[in-house]
C-alpha cells in the first residue's frame, strides 16, 4: 500500500506516537532496586549487579536500596575510585555489553555525583542524556543515517543524522556539535542556525543488560544538499535525505532505532503542525 500524502499523516503519526510512548516508559526489570550514589537517588541496578557488588567497599546493600558511598568505605576512597571499582567488578561477573573506555556523568536528583565506565550505566540504571539532531533540506525532506552493519547496537537501521550520548564534564551542546562532526563530518559553522536542544521526553525501558533511563534531546535545523556529510567515525554506511512520506514508510517497516523513531515521529508531528 502506498504512504498517504504527507499532509494526511499528522493523525496517523500522533496515533503512533501514543502506541510508542508506553514502549519507552517501563517499569525497571524484575528484582531491582533504588541505587543511590553520596545520599542520593541515582539508579535502579539489577539483581546481577548487586551481587557483584555486594562485599565492594563503599557499596551498602540493604532490603529495599543498594548504597554507594565513599564515606562508608573502610579505607579513604574517593567515588570515582568506588565507582570504577564497581565498573570493573560488573565487568568480572558478566554484567556488561562491552567495555567502552568512556567516561559519563552519574547523575543523582539533578546533581552530578561523579563519573562512571559508560558500559556500566545500564545494569546500575543511571541516567543518561542522548542529544540528536533533526536536519531537513530547503524543500522539507529530513537527513537520516543508516547505522553501520558491525555496531553492537541496532546495527543496520535507520538513525537520526546525528545521535549521541553525553560524556562526563562535556555541556549538552559540546556532545552534539561533537557527534555531529563524528557521525555527519559537520562543522560548528554550520550548525550555527540550529534551533536551542530541547527534551523530547525521559526514556524508561527494560533492557537485557538492565535499565535504559536517558533524557532524550533534539536540536533541528535547514541543511542544504551542497554541504558534504561524510560519516568520521565509521559508525554509519549512508546519509541521505528522504521525505515526509519516505521517511514514514521506514517508521511503519520498522526500520529505525527506537529512539530514533520517536524523535523522527515527534519532529514530523511539530512540522506538519507548524504548516
Amino acid at each position: 500500500m502506498n504512504a498517504p500524502p504527507a499532509k494526511s499523516l499528522l493523525s496517523t503519526l500522533e496515533k503512533r506516537y501514543a502506541r510508542l510512548v508506553p514502549r519507552i516508559q517501563q517499569l525497571p526489570p524484575s528484582g531491582s532496586r533504588p541505587l543511590t550514589v553520596t545520599g542520593r537517588v541515582a539508579g535502579w541496578i539489577t539483581p546481577r549487579a548487586t551481587r557483584a557488588l555486594t562485599h565492594l567497599d563503599g557499596v551498602r546493600v540493604e532490603p529495599e536500596a543498594v548504597c554507594i558511598d565513599a564515606s562508608a568505605a573502610g579505607r579513604r576512597l574517593q567515588i570515582n575510585q568506588v565507582l570504577a571499582q564497581a565498573a570493573m567488578l560488573m565487568r568480572d561477573a558478566g554484567c556488561l555489553r562491552a567495555w567502552r573506555d568512556e567516561l559519563l556523568d552519574v547523575v543523582g536528583e539533578g546533581k552530578t555525583l561523579g563519573v562512571i565506565e559508560r558500559a556500566a550505566i545500564r545494569p546500575l540504571g543511571m541516567l543518561t542524556r542522548a542529544v540528536h539532531l533533526n536536519a531537513w533540506t530547503p524543500d522539507g525532506r529530513l537527513w537520516i543515517a543508516l547505522r553501520s552493519a558491525t555496531k553492537s547496537t541496532d546495527p543496520g537501521l535507520w538513525d537520526t543524522l546525528v545521535g549521541g550520548l553525553a560524556v562526563a564534564g562535556e555541556t549538552l551542546d559540546a556532545s552534539l556539535l561533537r557527534e555531529s562532526q563524528e557521525e555527519a563530518g559537520l562543522l560548528p559553522g554550520q550548525l550555527e542556525q540550529r534551533s536551542p536542544l530541547r527534551i523530547v521526553l525521559r526514556m524508561h525501558r527494560r533492557l537485557p543488560e538492565g535499565y535504559q533511563v536517558e533524557d532524550v534531546l533534539v536540536s533541528e535545523c535547514v541543511l542544504d544538499e551542497s554541504i558534504p556529510m561524510s560519516n568520521q567515525d565509521g559508525e554509519v554506511d549512508e546519509i541521505r535525505a528522504v521525505s515526509i512520506d519516505e521517511a514514514w514508510t521506514l517508521v511503519q517497516e520498522g526500520r529505525f532505532t527506537v529512539e530514533a523513531e520517536l524523535v523522527v515521529v515527534e519532529g514530523l508531528i511539530r512540522r506538519l503542525l507548524s504548516e
